[in-house]
């Protein structure tokens, strides 16, 4: 007679609905201890953006109608608190159900979300943002479009024409206090436009663009730079940006080493650059440092950065998604992680957990688990 255990049967469904993984070969993940390894945040999240308010972290992240999740330290536990917009975007485009690579921030006591709209590997693409007064669920407005490429308003002008409308990132200027909307992926790279108070395009059909990144040596669908950001420590503002493929790795297969998503920067002390990396190369004519890539053979393909700055004594936080060696490489399997930052010489340079001797994979393996778990499902 056969005994089913629910906890068994639980924990070998979870076990075997896991990404099979292959680290035979060595030339894929990366094993350079250049990079530390990631402080774990527990949750799991593509293209995370990170707001803190009232003592509290609040992680937004793509998904149907934008949910977001609150804790009280990096670390989690996180709890859902619900979504962004109530229903479908009410952009008229592919996939408007599951809004890309939100970007939150609070401005003149207001909170905004600006997020994107688009099918994977097209240029039909638009950014569209929604405002609340509270953050809370049920509370925001969905404004729709603020830019387009591909088809819709005002998408036939510089610089929506040349590029692809997704990955927004907003930055103030804490010199002057203008507001700006970074955005852009693979096609010509990425752009900045500044904003009104309202935060929406200063002057729509002069949009007065600055070209930021680009690779212009090669072609549109091999120009692998996105998921901008800007982040400012005196005297140097900096340009963060994502180079090389981000996912999809089960069905496009891995990259060289290398071609990964990594953590690219230059820095400039210009609001609107021109940004130099390390080695003095134009943003622009495919420079961009790595901050950080894959390490240690468990880091891989890290990517969809942030910056949250410190206040008082403490440090800077750089946070991002990566996939985990251990547990998998779907889209799914994305998890958030961070590191503090410090500089040297004015690169900000990622800071080693405390743990750092400490490896990210499981003390025991997945096979090992699925095993017990079998064990405890079948018992006669």
């Amino acid at each position: 007679m056969v005994r089913l255990s629910l906890v068994g049967l639980v924990l070998w469904l979870y076990l075997t609905a896991a990404t099979p993984i292959d680290t035979s070969d060595t030339s894929i993940f990366s094993n350079t201890e250049e990079y530390p390894l990631a402080n774990q945040a527990n949750v799991t999240t593509h293209d995370p953006n990170i707001l803190h308010h009232n003592n509290k972290y609040y992680l937004f992240r793509g998904g149907v109608n934008i949910p977001f999740f609150s804790a009280e330290k990096l670390t989690g536990p996180w709890d859902r608190v619900g979504t962004v917009l109530n229903e479908t975007s009410i952009i008229q485009k592919e996939v408007r159900q599951r809004p890309w690579a939100p970007m939150v921030t609070r401005w003149n006591d207001k909170f905004y979300c600006f997020y994107s709209v688009s099918a994977s590997g097209t240029r039909d693409s638009s950014i569209g943002l929604a405002s609340s007064e509270s953050i809370e669920p049920g509370t925001w407005t969905d404004h729709g479009a603020v830019i387009n490429s591909g088809n819709g308003s005002l998408a036939n002008i510089y610089p929506y024409n040349v590029s692809n409308a997704i990955d927004p990132a907003f930055f103030e200027d804490p010199k002057s206090g203008q507001p700006y909307l970074l955005y852009g992926s693979y096609w010509h790279g990425i752009f900045q436009i500044p904003l009104n108070d309202n935060l929406t395009v200063e002057n729509p059909r002069h949009p007065g663009a600055t070209h930021l990144v680009d690779l212009p040596d090669v072609n549109a669908e091999r120009r692998l730079n996105e998921g901008s950001y800007m982040s400012y420590r005196a005297p140097w503002y900096y340009s963060w940006f994502s180079y090389g493929q981000c996912c999809q790795f089960s069905t496009m297969g891995f990259p060289e080493e290398g071609e990964e998503y990594s953590i690219r920067i230059g820095r400039s002390k210009n609001v609107t650059g021109p940004f130099l990396d390390r080695n003095g190369t134009d943003l622009r004519q495919g420079g961009g440092s790595v901050v950080y890539g894959s390490n240690h053979q468990e880091v891989y393909a890290p990517g969809g950065p942030g910056v949250l700055e410190g206040s008082g004594d403490e440090p800077d936080v750089l946070y991002y998604h990566y996939l985990n060696t251990s547990i998998g490489f779907a889209h799914k399997d994305a998890r958030l992680g961070w590191n503090y930052l410090d500089y040297v010489d004015g690169w900000p340079v990622p800071r080693a957990p405390e743990s750092s001797g400490l490896s990210l994979r499981p003390a025991v393996s997945l096979q090992i688990l699925a095993l017990l778990g079998l064990i405890f499902f079948f018992t006669v």
